[in-house]
């Protein structure tokens, strides 16, 4: 890209074409977001600006952030943003990208919540593995009187999940805290929990040598990878997560489409759980594992 006169219609184009050259697989879309951050619009604006020159400074900028896409950086750790359940949330390489999939999983998690809050009752809530905090925030926008925990293993993961507390104006429902799974709870937390709700590592070893450069080399290894066979951090959430959970609480855990048999052998062995379900994700998989509690 030379230095000259550069409009908006026109740096596009040729992004695309670039792109597209280097195997990504929405050229144009990524080329509109990118351009888009550089230039603090929003991607209407792109089409109704089409023949706006860049000023050199933006175009530096733009160079810029097209060398790291080129080398298949994922988009939103290049903006530093990506959208969830209709909230800007922060993300860096330091958390899992937010997926449209796992609103599934705040959905299912709303309707357990609602149907207990008929009482009037304060809703207590656990996540584990908050990450950008994602979920957490989704589930304190939504409902009232309610109490978010949410934990991480990640000292980074858990200062940006405040932070996206605190710019969403939800710290106030959510308390984050340091644990491996359940490590820091007390016993003061024992059957404390209506809910408990997480998105663990799921990944099989021959699944993540498969995975697309964006998520494999970037996003956090320890937030995909879950053991040989993928199951074996959902197996610990669920062994150990009966104590925490209320008489008549509600565990729903995130999991891999192909997983979902597998989870429901494994719970016929569990002595706390009553029932199983498994919800479909919008594509017709396998997505969130809900057990009951007796």
């Amino acid at each position: 890209m030379k230095d000259q006169q550069w409009t908006i219609i026109r740096v596009l184009k040729w992004t695309t074409e670039y792109f597209a050259s280097r195997g990504i697989e929405q050229p144009r879309t990524d080329a509109e977001v990118l351009l888009a951050h550089v230039l603090g619009y929003k991607r209407l604006d792109l089409y109704l600006n089409f023949d706006q020159p860049l000023t050199k400074r933006e175009l530096a900028t733009y160079r810029e952030a097209i060398k790291r896409r080129a080398k298949r950086e994922p988009v939103q750790y290049i903006t530093g943003e990506q959208e969830f359940w209709s909230l800007p949330i922060k993300v860096t390489p330091a958390v899992l990208i937010p997926r449209p999939e796992t609103e599934c999983l705040v959905e299912k998690a709303l309707e357990v919540a609602r149907k207990l809050q008929i009482c009037g009752k304060i809703t207590h809530i656990l996540e584990i593995g908050t990450g950008s905090g994602a979920i957490s925030l989704a589930l304190a926008k939504e409902l009232q009187n309610v109490l978010v925990f949410a934990t991480d293993i990640s000292p980074e993961a858990l200062a940006l999940a405040r932070q996206n507390a605190i710019n969403l104006n939800l710290h106030s429902k959510i308390t984050f805290f340091a644990s491996n799974l359940y490590d820091s709870l007390g016993s003061g937390a024992r059957e404390y929990f209506d809910i408990i709700v997480s998105n663990p590592p799921y990944i099989s070893e021959e699944e993540y040598e498969k995975l697309p450069p964006e998520i494999r080399d970037f996003e956090p290894r320890k937030a995909l990878f879950g053991g040989k066979d993928g199951v074996s951090v959902t197996r610990e959430i669920i062994l150990s997560g009966g104590k925490y959970l209320k008489p008549g609480g509600t565990m729903l855990l995130e999991i891999g489409y192909s997983q979902g048999q597998t989870f429901k052998d494994f719970a016929k062995s569990i002595a706390w759980i009553s029932h199983v379900k498994i919800h479909r994700d919008y594509s017709g998989l396998d997505r969130v594992l809900a057990l009951g509690k007796k």
